[in-house]
């Protein structure tokens, strides 16, 4: 049931999906919808925690890896192939479910941003890691590498909206960190 709200939702947006498309996509009634989830936004940001996963394995994964760059790579290449998904809206739900919106969306879009923060800060760490081990300068910015990652990340995602295929933002995750190795050592 929370899987097809979150296809909903990111198919057509936060607001712009109401509770009417939200009921014949569950296949449940108002009232139901109402008494699991309390109202559309709690519904929105259970479906979005489903999206975005568990932050703990992500970290794990990204500080697993040999380096920050090919954790940073496998992310994007991760991205790229959720984004051209057959079973999915292209895109990625956090960037295209509030891109736009009226004030009263604006909890939603605040719980979209601190999920980007959550990621950034585990970019981080990670580009952290590798510094203390010297495998990455001690002149490297690891904030801005984590705002380059998601500035790519969110490009990656209106390029899949647009049409993009998957084989392009396989590419664009492989260049995207290419320019990183000016910080390896």
């Amino acid at each position: 049931m929370l899987e097809k709200a979150m296809l909903a939702f990111w198919k057509s947006g936060y607001e712009t999906t109401s509770i009417s498309d939200l009921t014949a996509t569950m296949g449940v009634t108002a009232p139901s919808l109402y008494a699991a989830f309390g109202n559309k936004q709690q519904l929105f940001l259970e479906a979005m925690r489903r999206y975005a996963g568990d932050r703990t394995a992500m970290e794990t994964a990204m500080m697993d890896a040999p380096t920050a760059r090919e954790a940073v790579t496998k992310m994007l290449r991760g991205a790229a192939v959720l984004y051209t998904g057959e079973a999915t809206p292209p895109g990625c739900l956090l960037a295209s479910a509030a891109a736009t919106g009226s004030p009263e969306a604006a909890a939603v879009r605040e719980a979209i941003a601190a999920e980007r923060r959550e990621v950034r800060e585990i970019i981080i760490r990670r580009i952290e890691t590798d510094i203390e081990k010297g495998l990455m300068s001690s002149d490297t910015c690891p904030r801005t590498l984590a705002d380059l990652t998601l500035a790519v990340t969110q490009g990656m995602s209106v390029l899949a909206r647009d049409g993009a295929d998957r084989d392009s933002l396989l590419a664009i995750a492989d260049a995207a960190t290419l320019g990183w190795s000016i910080y390896e050592i």
